[in-house]
């Protein structure tokens, strides 16, 4: 695993697309499955950029696997930044800006208090899943920022609680996106 750099954008950003193209949260934000393998590229390229602006991107050797982490007191995506790259949003999101909304502020009213590494993305492409590229990419991430901090992450997909929780996480939390939105879980790994 090695640190992501602006080269990588597209192609993390193809892979994460087919890595998330079942995901209940973004199939919430996406209902049209062909809608949404169109337009997660777009989005998954901008919180490329947010995220690298924010904390650390790691990517495999070949690309199959990436984490993206948002570092201490950087976890929210400010309104500021959002405006500043409305234009682009809108393009990525298109007429699901209501439910992205509702998922980014269900997102951010469970997050812990105090400073955090935050998780945000990590993905391995459907065709290399199976062969230890995303546990490798999740600890090599977790080398990196473990330490006198803990670390965040929420999921929508139940099977992943157990991948988390054999890397330190437990679950502090199950709730909602809305009335109709998914399920979801708060997930904390302790300092060290």
């Amino acid at each position: 695993m090695r640190l992501a750099t602006a080269a990588n954008r597209g192609s993390v950003a193809a892979m994460l697309a087919r890595a998330f193209q079942d995901d209940p949260a973004f199939g919430y934000i996406f209902p049209d499955p062909v809608e949404r393998a169109r337009r997660l590229p777009r989005l998954f390229a901008l919180l490329y950029d947010s995220d690298g602006r924010a904390g650390m991107r790691l990517v495999s050797d070949g690309g199959e696997a990436a984490t993206l982490w948002r570092g201490p007191g950087r976890a929210h995506v400010g309104w500021g930044e959002m405006l500043r790259h409305a234009l682009p949003l809108l393009h990525a999101l298109g007429p699901n800006l209501r439910r992205a909304l509702a998922v980014s502020a269900a997102i951010d009213a469970h997050m812990p208090a105090g400073d955090f590494w935050y998780l945000h993305i990590a993905g391995c492409d459907p065709a290399a899943q199976g062969r230890g590229l995303g546990r490798k990419a999740l600890t090599a991430g977790l080398e990196r920022v473990a330490g006198r901090l803990p670390c965040y992450l929420e999921t929508a997909t139940e099977r992943n609680l157990g991948f988390y929780a054999s890397a330190g996480f437990a679950v502090t939390g199950e709730w909602r996106i809305g009335r109709d939105g998914p399920r979801m879980w708060s997930m904390l790994r302790p300092p060290g």
